[in-house]
């Protein structure tokens, strides 16, 4: 008979929900949130101290500056901020994972994985302020422009993979997107090329639980993870706020795929600690309790009780980190302020090829719009 779910639509023959379909999936961990180091028998890292602490430093770093891009957007010196708070050791551990010669398709939050790529993160905030379309030279660091639109990047890489194995060459492709994109077609069509093509490309899912208001069980009804089965490629959940398994398991990914056994779907079980981005309210739309829960887990806090148990940091370590986040800000701050206004008749220009009375029209009323703050003066 029909039945229904808990929205009560309804559905022909025996009632199905996930883990009907597909046993519980394993994930992966090699730091448990007390900062216990755990033995994986698929995805083992061989990591000393000093490792350990550049990972620390440049999660802390990262979060800094984000830190401080949230700021100046709430100051009105950007437009808009994507902020990438919780989700450090995803990107980190990745971008670390990756060699000089790969590259890397992010969406537009990958602020860490740009820290690792070498990509001057006040490059990252022209584009938010409106005075360029990008910020950097993607060539410099084989890291590719911020793409808003959430699906694109995996059909660029994709696309990008096959051309590197075309040409022989000994690279791998990482690609990022998020829950949310998951249920776009062209994530689909992304799969189903680099499937076919058995391309060097690696799909970096991070499933931050919310796709703005969105939660992850209204955009799929198995794990993420689980969907690389259907075309033909492996797919494997990582804790995403342990920055050592998402290290292991992307490297492991990528020497799997520039060694010619084609791509792999990661996904990095984290949470985006605040908003979707800086015009957005999450406590409209989720309980302060389950933000409280994911804080227990919190990445960086995680890797500094390992660092700490283990006496391979001190007081002196953590606040020489601080402080040198403190600089970071102060330079990103200033170099923000020192870049100059967008230029707000910009978007009037080439709207149309041979020009349009109503866009000048508009155009005028705005220039005359603007003329008026400078009157009052």
């Amino acid at each position: 008979m029909p039945t229904a779910d808990p929205d009560g639509r309804t559905y022909g023959g025996a009632e199905l929900g996930a883990k009907d379909l597909v046993d519980e999936p394993e994930l992966v961990q090699l730091l448990s949130p007390e900062g216990r180091r755990i033995d994986h028998p698929r995805y083992s890292l061989d990591i000393g101290p000093d490792a350990l602490r550049g990972l620390y430093r440049d999660m802390v770093l990262t979060r800094r500056f984000d830190a401080e891009a949230v700021t100046l957007q709430r100051q009105g010196e950007l437009g808009l901020w994507a902020s990438l708070l919780g989700q450090e050791a995803a990107q980190i551990g990745s971008g670390r994972a990756t060699r000089p010669d790969d590259y890397v398709f992010p969406c537009y939050r990958e602020h860490g994985v740009a820290w690792t790529r070498g990509v001057d993160p006040l490059k990252l905030l022209g584009m938010f302020r409106g005075v360029n379309h990008g910020g950097w030279d993607p060539n410099e660091n084989n890291f590719h422009l911020y793409t808003i639109v959430i699906g694109p990047p995996l059909l660029h890489a994709a696309g990008y993979a096959m051309g590197v194995l075309a040409d022989g060459a000994d690279t791998a492709v990482l690609s990022y997107f998020g829950d949310g994109a998951s249920s776009q077609g062209d994530v689909a069509e992304a799969f189903t090329f680099a499937s076919v093509h058995n391309a060097p490309v690696v799909f970096f899912c991070q499933n931050n639980q919310w796709a703005i208001s969105t939660p992850t069980e209204r955009q799929t009804r198995v794990p993420i993870h689980r969907r690389a089965a259907g075309w033909g490629f492996p797919g494997v959940r990582v804790d995403g706020n342990d920055v050592l398994a998402c290290l292991a398991v992307t490297r492991d990914a990528l020497e799997r795929a520039r060694s010619g056994q084609g791509p792999m779907l990661i996904e990095a079980l984290t949470y985006r600690m605040g908003a979707h981005a800086t015009s957005d309210d999450p406590t409209r739309y989720r309980e302060d309790a389950e933000r409280r829960e994911w804080e227990a887990k919190d990445p960086i806090l995680r890797l500094e009780r390992h660092l700490t148990q283990e006496g391979h940091a001190d007081d002196a370590f953590y606040a020489e980190v601080a402080e040198e986040g403190e600089r970071l800000a102060r330079r990103i701050r200033e170099g923000v302020r020192a870049m100059p206004d967008p230029d707000s008749a910009a978007m009037f220009r080439h709207v149309y090829a041979d020009g349009h009375e109503l866009v000048e029209e508009e155009q005028k009323r705005f220039a005359d719009y603007q003329a008026s703050f400078e009157e009052g003066n």
